[in-house]
């Protein structure tokens, strides 16, 4: 369901040296993951036998009720389409390897053995196992079966999924298998393991599941020992993980005392797409594999999973105030670099008493306390017009007297009404003429006192007004370095409450984030606002929700508007979403002549729409395929 598969790591009860005990715990799971519509489980290594069995492994007793009980597993799972993971002890060619084996509706898929087997400390896993990183393109006589095996192996259901298989130790190591698999394509990786537990190595263990996630661009689902190994010398927490890219989505509960399954919706499609315009994937060395086709899978019908709906806003509050000096140092440093090249010693901001502006201001006047320049070469201007609100211009004035810097203030009304007369333009007539008049007089008076002062004009449109083309062409889109360009709405609200941990302007800076976000270019009303930004082009919520899952991994409409459902549902409903999101796939197409021509500015985050940083769009695009996509006339 729109590239998302449902997965689970399965941590049984173990029974050591028992494998009819343990075969019943698996077919326990097997049959819940089942019913909870999962396409693949993975158990923990050498799950059949327990993992510290140790030296039992040379008893054929052991090996052959492994065998038995794999039997009864395989026909427990006739007519299950889940597909299941299973470590067990495999003897082929006088060897005995620890391997994890492949199941779906009663057949064995293929066999993949362990490359990596420890030898030190606590391990002493070659005492009774060989390695098998060297076996290719073969297969093994086991169970009465011609089974395909080896660590090429990966396994596909001929759409989205293509997985492969590596077992504890695998991942640890300096190149782990996972690295190859997903070179070839594998975008969902299962690691069966068994993992003590030690002070500090869950959150180490953590951090290395997420790191190959990231690492190799793919979901990664790790189920590790829990109770009833051997406590002899050791302890198994039953550790069980799933990440994706980088970030974990599920985890089990560690030293539970019953059988425990974690499960997790990922979206592979968006793992696919990523690879296609991110990193260096495409770079990354190929080695031959083997592709196991798999039968058809479970479906979902709706995905299970908590879907952000402010995906450019850290979750952890804890990351607020490290996020936010990161990204105002990134504005700062970029300034710095600018002036200093430029030889610039003055700043000319336009200040509103908006959000964006404000933004700018405060991370200009932190660049200033950077290099110890005086504030009061900063020169913010003022430009009151027909719109202007006294709430608006008394937070700007207030802002700029705390902050230290020039204040100046020009009225725009006398020169927008010469303009209005010098083109036949009646001053009653509110077109979008009379707005982009005001709009580009107010640049043309930033650019002339910059020139002026010897100073530079910091632009202060944000990410969201550049992708839906909210600014008027050469007015507000025009400066000499997009301060803010690289900043979504949303995160523009999340830094200036960063910013409110100030005293001195924590007042102030509330007041503007409680104000309607307005230009302010139609005539007030009594002193109230009249020109509400989001009544007129949406919420900004949304927009930046939107732009995130187009631009992040090129999501198509109909995706978009399902996760925006999930993700807005107790705000919005489906065809206020559907609206919004077409308005926002029109201006998105029709306004990316003014990206063309944007000026410099910092990246901040991963997205950027400058076309010297990471958006490069023909500005005579067409859009009717997404349209269309959207309305269920056609599939992207």
């Amino acid at each position: 369901m729109f590239g998302y598969h449902r997965i689970a790591t399965a941590v049984n009860k173990t029974t050591i040296a028992n494998p009819t005990a343990n075969a019943k715990e698996i077919i326990s799971l097997m049959h819940e993951a089942s019913s909870q519509s999962v396409s693949v489980v993975v158990f923990p290594e050498l799950t059949l036998t327990g993992y510290t069995a140790s030296d039992l492994f040379f008893q054929q007793g052991l090996y052959e009720s492994q065998n038995s009980s794999l039997e009864v597993i395989l026909r427990e799972s006739r007519g299950v389409s889940t597909i299941v993971v299973i470590g067990i002890a495999l003897i082929d060619a006088n060897r005995l390897y620890n391997c994890a084996v492949v199941i779906q509706s009663g057949e064995i898929l293929g066999i993949v053995p362990k490359s990596y087997i420890p030898n030190n400390k606590e391990f002493y896993e070659k005492r009774q196992f060989t390695s098998g990183k060297d076996i290719v393109r073969t297969t093994t006589e086991y169970l009465g079966r011609e089974i395909p095996f080896g660590v090429d192996l990966l396994f596909s259901d001929g759409a989205e999924m293509l997985f492969g298989v590596e077992i504890c130790e695998d991942l640890w190591a300096i190149t782990p298998p996972s690295n190859h698999m997903a070179t070839n394509g594998a975008n969902l990786i299962f690691n069966l393991s068994a993992s003590n537990e030690l002070i500090g190595k869950a959150g180490y263990r953590e951090g290395l599941v997420r790191g190959q996630s990231a690492t190799a661009m793919c979901a990664y689902a790790y189920a590790s020992s829990g109770v009833g190994e051997s406590t002899t010398d050791t302890v198994f927490g039953g550790d069980a993980l799933i990440c994706e890219y980088g970030t974990l989505v599920a985890r089990g509960e560690r030293f539970s005392m019953e059988n425990q399954l974690t499960v997790a919706d990922v979206d592979l499609q968006k793992i696919i797409w990523l690879r296609l315009s991110e990193g260096s994937f495409s770079d990354g060395r190929r080695k031959k594999v083997r592709t196991i086709k798999v039968d058809k899978l479970p479906e979902i019908r709706d995905i299970q999973r908590y879907i952000d709906p402010y995906p450019f806003i850290p979750n952890s509050s804890e990351q607020k105030i490290e996020v936010c000096e990161e990204i105002t140092n990134i504005q700062a440093h970029g300034l710095i670099k600018r002036m200093t090249h430029a030889h610039i010693k003055r700043a000319i901001i336009g200040i509103s008493g908006g959000l964006d502006s404000t933004l700018a201001l405060l991370s200009t006047h932190k660049a200033f306390e950077i290099m110890g320049w005086n504030s009061r070469d900063i020169i913010a201007i003022t430009m009151p017009g027909f719109g202007t609100t006294s709430r608006t211009k008394s937070n700007a004035m207030d802002l700029c007297d705390a902050l230290g810097v020039t204040l100046r203030e020009i009225d725009i009304t006398d020169i927008s009404l010469k303009e209005f007369e010098a083109i036949g333009h009646e001053s009653n007539d509110h077109s979008v003429t009379y707005e982009n008049v005001q709009a580009r007089a107010r640049t043309s008076i930033l650019m002339n006192v910059a020139n002026r002062e010897g100073g530079l004009v910091i632009g202060t449109g944000d990410l969201s007004e550049i992708a839906l083309g909210w600014s008027t062409f050469n007015g507000d889109h025009m400066s000499m370095y997009a301060l803010n360009s690289g900043i979504p709405k949303t995160l523009i609200k999340y830094l200036i409450e960063y910013f409110t941990i100030d005293d001195s302007i924590s007042h102030i800076l509330h007041d503007i984030l409680d104000t309607p976000i307005s230009p302010e270019l139609l005539p007030h009303n009594n002193d109230e606002i009249v020109q509400e930004t989001e009544s007129i082009v949406g919420p900004y919520e949304l927009h930046d929700f939107f732009l995130y899952h187009m631009i992040k991994y090129g999501a198509k409409p109909s995706k978009i508007l399902y996760l925006a459902h999930k993700a807005f549902a107790d705000r919005y409903d489906s065809e206020t979403i559907k609206g919004w999101l077409t308005l926002f796939i029109k201006r998105f197409f029709t306004q990316q002549f003014k990206r063309s021509t944007m000026p410099d500015g910092p990246k901040v985050g991963t997205i950027n729409l400058s076309p010297r940083a990471d958006w490069r769009m023909a500005s005579d695009a067409d859009m009717q395929i997404w349209i269309d996509e959207l309305e269920g006339k056609t599939t992207l």
